[in-house]
């Protein structure tokens, strides 16, 4: 009795771990990509492309080592094709490209926590297509979410925006981007497996966003310092925090993964202030604090669809 409660606690800190670091890896991240564009110039656009289609090309490379022979069976059914096309165009791509262009026009603290209304939008979308009023949780959610938004782009100020207009536009795009990606694939999800629909859905962006801006068409300026910048997120931010946060999944609850993946917009926002010497003050902290307080209120709503809406993260 006493092994089988050590394996359960070992395998539970494994879970707890491996969302941290999936997590983390992703804030990083997004400092990281303003890091490119800040200092070497670097467009969202190329790094969008360039992420989406060597993550992509890995990943469904990595299910085919592994002996995964339905890599191909997606595209045999009609209706499975029209889903993951929508969700890698509308969902996959439109989220890396908000995110990124969202941070180019702020910084990744800012663009990271906008990002996470998500949750509260998703509250809100199940509560009308269920037809009915959304519980005091997801009201004092949504509240909180809508205050921690206006400290976070006016600063306490009814007088003018912190940040630029476009910068919340991107912003709050990125979130109904998320919203849209998270519960769109779910029917796919639950019969193809994560990996396998990540991966084609990155790499169908990626390749329709090549239609739009070529990888070949370069903007920046390269140096040591930027190649491993890009190669941190691809890899790191990317691929490792991936398959940290799908498999801590196998050991800890979507509510529990859902909370602790929390930890991703106060990473980019501690990061981005003591590495890039963003200006945070006390009500951007105290925004943030009200957006991450959302999703911990929620990921305690007892909802079918909602339990199911686990984020994957940009």
């Amino acid at each position: 009795m006493y092994g089988q409660k050590l394996m359960v606690s070992s395998a539970r800190t494994k879970g707890i771990m491996m969302v941290l670091i999936g997590a983390v890896l992703w804030g990083v991240s997004g400092t990281v990509a303003q890091y490119l564009f800040q200092y070497s110039r670097f467009s969202p656009e190329w790094l969008v492309v360039v992420r989406l289609l060597v993550s992509g090309t890995i990943l469904l490379c990595l299910a085919s080592l592994k002996g995964n022979q339905r890599i191909w069976d997606i595209w045999k059914d009609k209706k499975d094709v029209s889903s993951l096309v929508l969700f890698s165009i509308f969902g996959m791509l439109a989220v890396q490209y908000t995110f990124f262009a969202a941070i180019e026009h702020s910084n990744a603290a800012t663009a990271t926590v906008l990002q996470y209304l998500a949750p509260a939008m998703i509250s809100c979308f199940i509560a009308l297509r269920a037809k009915r009023l959304p519980t005091i949780k997801e009201l004092i959610a949504v509240v909180l979410a809508l205050l921690g938004t206006f400290l976070l782009v006016t600063k306490g100020s009814m007088s003018s925006l912190s940040i630029s207009g476009i910068a919340l536009f991107w912003g709050l795009a990125s979130a109904v981007a998320l919203a849209y990606y998270t519960l769109q694939p779910l029917r796919l999800l639950a019969k193809w497996g994560s990996a396998l629909v990540i991966g084609w859905g990155m790499l169908i962006g990626g390749l329709s966003f090549s239609l739009i801006h070529p990888p070949w068409k370069f903007v920046g300026q390269w140096s040591l310092n930027a190649f491993l910048a890009v190669l941190f997120i691809i890899i790191f931010g990317t691929l490792i925090a991936f398959y940290c946060y799908l498999e801590s999944l196998k050991y800890i609850s979507a509510s529990e993964t859902s909370i602790l993946a929390s930890v991703e917009p106060l990473s980019a926002a501690f990061l981005s202030v003591v590495w890039l010497h963003v200006s945070f003050g006390h009500e951007e902290w105290l925004g943030t604090l009200c957006i991450i307080s959302t999703i911990i209120i929620l990921s305690f709503v007892k909802n079918k669809e909602g339990s199911k809406a686990n984020t994957l993260s940009a």
